[in-house]
């Protein structure tokens, strides 16, 4: 009879484990106006980042992990913070974006300034790092001064300002959702907030589209 009642027991089905429960307002926050958002049909995923910071530094390593498994409905994208002492990392970042260079330079400025203590304040001291790490002279000089890279640090101010970001690292998804390591207890927590809501979001649009389908 006990043998008889054990395997009926394991022939029950397993409680499902209950999804992590992220609570908005306390892991994440929704932006009362929704921004726009630059990946077409796939959920944006953006980082608010500068490379003077410990905690930005701390989270490549775990965010470069998370990307090589990044879900197929979303795309990752960064912006640097623009004010004060971070605008030259700023227009450094988008000069070395706009000459094609961003992956040989991200990681090595992140690296010179947290491992080699190098400042990298000043134009001259990021062109001294350009052309260390393999980018020419002259490129870098004329994108760091360049009209197209003054947009683009414009179109970085507006959008730090509308998102609220108010201390990086912050994750926005689909211009909607705010997250960082302080709201969601940690980097890997934070990345985990950020699935969820990727979740959350294809969840809404699907909605939407049956609700759309249902009106015509």
């Amino acid at each position: 009879m006990k043998r008889l009642l054990l395997a009926l027991t394991l022939l029950l089905p397993l409680p499902l484990v209950a999804a992590p429960a992220y609570v908005e307002g306390r892991h994440y926050l929704e932006l009362a106006l929704s921004q726009p958002t630059e990946t077409g049909n796939k959920i944006e995923v953006r980082e608010f980042f500068w490379y003077g910071c410990p905690h930005c530094w701390q989270l490549e390593p775990e965010l470069e992990k998370w990307l090589k498994k990044i879900p197929a409905n979303a795309q990752f994208v960064r912006t640097p913070g623009v004010s004060g002492r971070w605008l030259a990392h700023a227009r450094a970042y988008y000069a070395f974006e706009a000459l094609g260079a961003l992956n040989k330079t991200h990681v090595a400025f992140f690296r010179a300034m947290h491992e080699q203590n190098r400042p990298l304040d000043s134009e001259d001291a990021l062109v001294q790092f350009a052309v260390a790490n393999g980018v020419d002279k002259a490129k870098f000089r004329e994108a760091f001064n360049s009209f197209g890279v003054r947009m683009k640090l414009d179109k970085a101010r507006q959008m730090n300002m509308e998102m609220g970001v108010s201390s990086v690292p912050t994750l926005a998804v689909d211009g909607r959702y705010i997250t960082s390591p302080t709201m969601a207890g940690g980097d890997p927590q934070m990345l985990k907030v950020v699935e969820f809501l990727i979740q959350k979001v294809a969840r809404e649009r699907g909605g939407a589209k049956r609700k759309g389908k249902r009106e015509k």
